[in-house]
C-alpha cells in the first residue's frame, strides 16, 4: 500500500474541498492527543473518497472552513465508525457540523453483532487484521512515521464496503430506520463543558464526609494547574484512586504519602510539598464552609412502579433474545423506568417518555403497553 497524501497548505484544502462537492460518500475518521496532552485536540484527520485516501495535518493547517461545505451537506453521506468523539471533537476544534451521518459501529450494534470494534467487524467479514500498535501514539509529534501514516490510513480505507455491508443486512432485518434516527441524534453531540468543583466530575466523591471533599478538591486543584503547566493528561500527574486515598487519611509527611496505596516514592519525591500544602488547605477550610456532596431527593419506593419495572425487564429480555439483539441496545433501563413511573395507557402516550426512539414506540409500543396493563 502507497503512502496517502498528507494536506498541510489551506490551497491543497481548496482543492480537496472542490473534489469533495461531487462525491456522494465520504469515510472519516481523526486522530487526537488525547493521551498525551491537558487538552486534548484533533491532530489529523483521514478521509477516503472515490479517489482515494488523504490525510490532514490540523497542526500544520488549523483553518477548515473550507471542508465545512461538504461535511454539512446531507446530500454527502459521512461513514464513521464510533464517531461520538469525532463529531464532538470536530465541532470543538474547528466548529464542524456532521450531516449526512452514518455510523457503522451503531448498525453494528443494532444488527446484534457480538463484536463491534471496527478491527473485529473487518476481521469477520473481510479476514482483514488491523495493527493496533499506533492506537495511543503521540499524534501530536511531527513528523509522523511511516508505518502512523499506514495506520491512519486503514482506518478508512475499509469503511465503505463495510457500510454498503450493514446498510444491506439493515435493510433485510428492517431496522435501517431505527439507525437513521440514531445517526441523527449522533449529529447533535457536543463537548459537554462542565462547570463547578472538581469533585463533582470525581467518581466515588459522593461516599467522602464534608471534610474529606475539602481535601479532596484542594488535591484536584493542584493535579489540574500541574497537569495544565506540564500539558499533560491528569491521570500521568497522580491518579483517581491516590487522590480519593490521600483525601481520606490526609497524611503531611512524605512518609505518610508514600503508604498511601497508589502513590509512588517518585511521585512524594515531586510532589510532597504541593500535596502537603493542598490537604492543609483543605484541613483549614471552616466547618461553616466545608463542601456539601449534592443529593438527589430521596425518592420513595412505589411497589406497583417497582413491579411494573420488573415486568418490563422480562419483558425486554425475551424481546432482545428473539430479536438477537443486546437488552441495553433495544432499550435502556433509564427509558424503562420513567415506563413503569409514567404507566401509559396508550401507543400515543409514548410520545411523552423522554429519551424513547420513535423507532422504539413503532416496533415496541404495542407490546410494551400491553405489558402494563398487566
Amino acid at each position: 500500500m502507497s503512502l496517502p497524501p498528507i494536506l498541510t497548505e489551506p490551497s491543497q484544502l481548496d482543492a480537496l474541498a472542490a473534489d469533495l462537492a461531487g462525491e456522494t460518500c465520504i469515510a472519516v475518521d481523526l486522530e487526537a492527543d488525547s493521551l498525551h496532552a491537558y487538552r486534548d485536540k484533533v491532530c489529523l484527520i483521514q478521509l477516503t473518497s472515490s479517489k482515494g485516501t488523504v490525510l490532514i495535518d490540523t497542526l500544520a493547517c488549523p483553518d477548515l472552513d473550507a471542508l465545512k461545505p461538504a461535511l454539512v451537506n446531507p446530500e454527502i453521506r459521512k461513514i464513521f465508525h464510533a464517531g461520538d468523539y469525532d463529531i464532538r471533537s470536530l465541532f470543538r476544534d474547528f466548529g464542524i457540523e456532521i450531516r449526512g451521518l452514518f455510523d457503522t459501529m451503531i448498525s453494528s450494534q443494532l444488527l446484534g453483532e457480538e463484536k463491534i470494534g471496527l478491527a473485529d467487524m473487518l476481521n469477520k467479514y473481510y479476514g482483514l487484521t488491523l495493527d493496533k500498535k499506533f492506537q495511543k501514539a503521540d499524534w501530536s509529534k511531527r513528523p509522523l512515521s511511516e508505518g502512523m501514516i499506514l495506520y491512519a490510513a486503514e482506518d478508512t480505507r475499509h469503511l465503505h464496503r463495510l457500510c454498503d455491508l450493514v446498510e444491506e443486512k439493515l435493510e433485510k432485518k428492517n431496522r435501517l430506520f431505527w439507525a437513521k434516527e440514531e445517526f441523527e441524534i449522533l449529529e447533535g453531540v457536543r463537548q459537554n463543558e462542565s462547570q463547578g468543583p472538581f469533585f463533582l466530575r470525581f467518581k466515588g466523591a459522593g461516599t467522602l464526609s464534608p471534610r474529606e471533599l475539602a481535601i479532596l478538591e484542594e488535591l484536584l486543584i493542584f493535579r489540574d494547574n500541574e497537569a495544565r503547566r506540564r500539558d499533560c493528561p491528569l491521570f500521568k500527574v497522580m491518579g483517581n484512586k491516590s487522590l480519593m486515598e490521600l483525601a481520606k487519611s490526609a497524611p503531611v509527611t512524605p512518609q505518610g504519602m508514600v503508604a498511601v496505596e497508589g502513590v509512588s516514592p517518585r511521585q512524594v519525591d515531586r510532589y510532597a510539598r504541593a500535596l502537603r500544602t493542598a490537604i492543609e488547605a483543605g484541613q483549614a477550610v471552616p466547618d461553616k464552609d466545608l463542601p456539601r456532596y449534592p443529593r438527589s431527593p430521596r425518592v420513595v419506593k412505589d411497589p406497583a412502579v417497582e413491579e411494573r419495572f420488573a415486568l418490563l425487564r422480562q419483558w425486554r429480555k425475551e424481546k432482545a433474545e428473539a430479536l438477537e439483539l443486546d437488552a441495553g441496545v433495544l432499550i435502556n433501563n433509564a427509558t424503562l423506568q420513567e415506563l413503569a413511573r409514567r404507566h401509559p395507557k396508550k401507543e400515543d402516550a409514548l410520545t411523552e417518555i423522554p429519551g424513547m426512539r420513535r423507532w422504539q414506540r413503532g416496533v415496541l409500543g404495542e407490546e410494551i403497553v400491553a405489558v402494563l396493563k398487566g
